[in-house]
């Protein structure tokens, strides 16, 4: 039996297969730092390395100031930082996506397994790394005396049509990179190019007029700044570009779905 291209019938499926998801999901991290010396705490490690070296790289070498923040480069590094977590809530789930079908092909071939629900595994695991860097966040802007504002209770919110347009993405890049190998490397280095596009390292206000034009047609640079903008200086959303936005990301989302259901009848034939 042919599974249904209407993506309807599958969201609600998914909402069946919650816990298979959550399961997959804390498999995979604890396999993730099995057998090593840190384990677990290498969730945490990771991105405060990461972040150290950044801060030294854009704070120090470079001397990037953000607009309307103090000299500070602990507040630099916790601005940079929360556009990190964004930016890499979003590219995880779509940098493994190609792959997934691929490194799987018993659920393909040898049991009956829900495929759609491999991006939201890769999701999950994304949106639990997404809460720690958040909390890391949160920890350190209390510690270290920053002020933070009451409109940080948006930044969920905020990060829907991020999750949803992820997800689509994903889910359109796992049955592509099932049948084209070349998807995978096409992905990594767009997610390269995609960084230094993004106001992670800068501020969007940084830029002259028309490049500014440009990089804010990104739809991660409406999320970066719109994020900043709740934790570090009180604003509330802009709910005009916010309602934009996750009305997008539904339309990405069903789309990526409704795609990957169409072509998964004939992933078997090529693993």
């Amino acid at each position: 039996m042919s599974p249904p291209t209407n993506p309807w019938p599958v969201l609600k499926g998914l909402g069946r297969h919650r816990h298979l998801i959550r399961q997959l999901a804390r498999r995979e991290l604890s396999a993730r730092y099995r057998g090593s010396l840190l384990g677990f705490f290498w969730t945490f490690l990771s991105p405060v390395l990461m972040l150290s070296v950044y801060t030294f790289v854009f704070s120090v070498a470079f001397r990037a100031r953000w607009p309307g923040a103090s000299a500070s480069r602990t507040e630099f590094a916790l601005i940079l930082f929360s556009g990190l977590v964004v930016f890499t809530l979003f590219t995880e789930p779509i940098l493994r996506s190609p792959s997934l079908i691929v490194s799987n092909p018993n659920y393909v071939k040898k049991i009956v397994f829900p495929l759609e629900v491999l991006p939201c595994v890769a999701l999950a695991t994304a949106l639990f790394n997404a809460g720690v860097g958040f909390s890391l966040l949160l920890a350190a802007s209390a510690l270290l005396g920053a002020s933070l504002n009451w409109t940080a209770i948006f930044v969920p919110l905020t990060l829907l049509p991020v999750v949803l347009v992820s997800l689509g993405l994903s889910w359109l890049l796992a049955s592509l990179g099932t049948f084209l190998r070349d998807v995978g490397p096409m992905v990594g280095v767009i997610a390269q190019v995609l960084m230094f596009m993004t106001p992670i390292f800068y501020p969007l206000a940084a830029l002259p007029e028309p490049f500014r034009r440009i990089v804010g047609l990104n739809p991660l640079a409406f999320a970066i700044e719109q994020v900043r903008g709740h934790i570090f200086y009180g604003r509330p959303p802009d709910w005009l570009g916010l309602m934009a936005f996750i009305v997008a990301g539904v339309g990405v989302g069903w789309l990526g779905l409704a795609f990957f259901q169409r072509t998964r009848t004939a992933f078997a034939n090529v693993l």
